[in-house]
């Protein structure tokens, strides 16, 4: 399959995930779920082993296919588990994406790259790729803070050199940052949602 071909899907898949996000948010803030959190635990069920499971799933899969905005799915998590638990199941939901999508990388190389990100995003950090230490102290940054696209990083982290030990090491030591970051502000973010449209 062409790259162009491989990116339009990936490209429909996530519009997709987008429009249907906003339609469930519209419709959750209709509900008032943001108001009461039991709405959103009586979504998931109360099933003590396949809510988290089913929850850590869908962070794997939006890690690796970006169906629906992971800001989102992050923040769903805390809403929907609380703030200990939530962070708990995003964290490993979306550190074992990490590491499946870094493989996928490696094992499949440039063309699955490009067919899964934006040429702006490979252009804009390809240079990183230049320098090995370079590439792993900035990819590290990146990961500790949530302000590059980690998801396509970790992808492109594929091409280099890094080991995959090296590899987990940091996202096991550097994500959570950002997962705590983006998920309580997000949390508060959905809350000022609720109150001006509640």
């Amino acid at each position: 399959m062409r790259v162009a071909q491989s990116r339009r899907i990936v490209n429909f898949i996530s519009l997709l995930g987008v429009c249907v996000t906003v339609s469930v948010i519209i419709y959750l803030v209709s509900m008032g779920a943001f108001r009461d959190i039991n709405v959103f635990q009586r979504l998931v069920g109360h099933s003590l082993i396949m809510a988290p499971i089913i929850f850590i799933l869908l962070q794997i899969i939006q890690v690796v296919i970006p169906i629906i905005p992971g800001g989102i799915s992050t923040a769903a998590g805390v809403l929907i588990f609380g703030p200990v638990a939530g962070f708990i199941y995003n964290y490993i939901g979306i550190a074992l994406g990490s590491v499946i999508i870094f493989l996928l990388g490696r094992r499949f190389g440039k063309p699955l790259v490009l067919s899964l990100i934006s040429d702006k995003t490979y252009n804009k950090y390809m240079h990183w790729l230049e320098n090995q230490e370079r590439f792993d102290k900035l990819f590290a940054l990146a990961i500790f803070l949530p302000i590059a696209p980690d998801d396509a990083l970790c992808l492109m982290a594929g091409l280099t050199n890094i080991s995959l030990k090296k590899f987990i090491w940091i996202i096991v030591l550097a994500k959570p940052a950002s997962i705590a970051a983006y998920s309580f502000a997000l949390v508060y973010g959905l809350e000022m949602v609720a109150k001006i449209f509640g």
